[in-house]
């Protein structure tokens, strides 16, 4: 079972760097880390996102927006105002490049401070970087792959982040419980996010966006949070006061 053992690495390996790196420092900046540290996440991020690597500048910026403009049509991918899941992302992928590439104007409030590594970047976010990790995949499946029902996972292994992002976008708007009533559709997925590491608590995040802990209810344990607490231990990162949930 070695090809699944593989996908669940690349699925929350990828999801932890797109939670702790992409929106918990880029887009909400709830801790503060080195410029060292901040380049090794980048590449960690590359490292388990592979083919479909997502840009902390692009990232960062997005995110701001989906909260400063929640459920409108100015939201760079909201449920309310698309018709199906297929054409909210890429209505996503369209606006994403279009920040990340600076080919729109966009408000200087949503830029400030957003880590930004452009020679990285375009190594990174290249046609020829995606098609490098596309070959790795298939190569990878084409070794260890023992029935024939493990090939339709490499759809998911290909289009990782994509696909975390689909399940809080759309999903994350549809389904689900509230803690708190506001004048958007978020939802908490699940009562322990098992699969999201704490993302899926939506609703509480768009409560309490400044807070490193998505978690608000005993049963509502936010995995990538317990892991930040153990890096601000350990004097990776430093987590700023106000963001830690009481």
């Amino acid at each position: 079972m070695i090809i699944v053992l593989f996908v669940v690495i690349l699925w929350y390996g990828g999801l932890f760097f797109q939670s702790f790196f992409l929106h918990r420092y880029a887009a909400h900046q709830v801790f503060t880390m080195s410029k060292t540290m901040e380049r090794v996440t980048f590449v960690l991020t590359w490292f388990f996102q592979g083919s479909s690597y997502l840009s902390a500048y692009g990232y960062g910026i997005m995110h701001r927006m989906h909260h400063a403009y929640t459920d409108t049509e100015k939201d760079p991918h909201s449920p309310s105002y698309d018709s199906n899941l297929f054409a909210m992302m890429w209505k996503t992928k369209t606006i994403y490049q279009q920040i990340n590439q600076q080919k729109i104007p966009v408000d200087s409030k949503f830029t400030k401070n957003v880590p930004q590594w452009k020679s990285f970047d375009s190594f990174a976010s290249s046609r020829f970087s995606r098609l490098l990790w596309i070959a790795f995949y298939i190569l990878f499946f084409a070794y260890f792959t023992t029935a024939l029902w493990q090939w339709f996972l490499l759809p998911i292994a290909l289009l990782m982040a994509p696909i975390h992002g689909v399940i809080i976008n759309w999903f994350g708007h549809i389904y689900g419980y509230v803690n708190y009533k506001m004048t958007n559709t978020s939802k908490n997925l699940f009562p322990f996010d098992f699969l999201m590491m704490g993302e899926g608590y939506h609703n509480n995040h768009h409560k309490h966006a400044s807070s490193a802990n998505f978690g608000v209810k005993w049963h509502e344990i936010d995995v990538t949070y317990q892991i930040i607490k153990v890096l601000d231990f350990l004097g990776f990162i430093k987590l700023k006061p106000i963001s830690i949930q009481k």
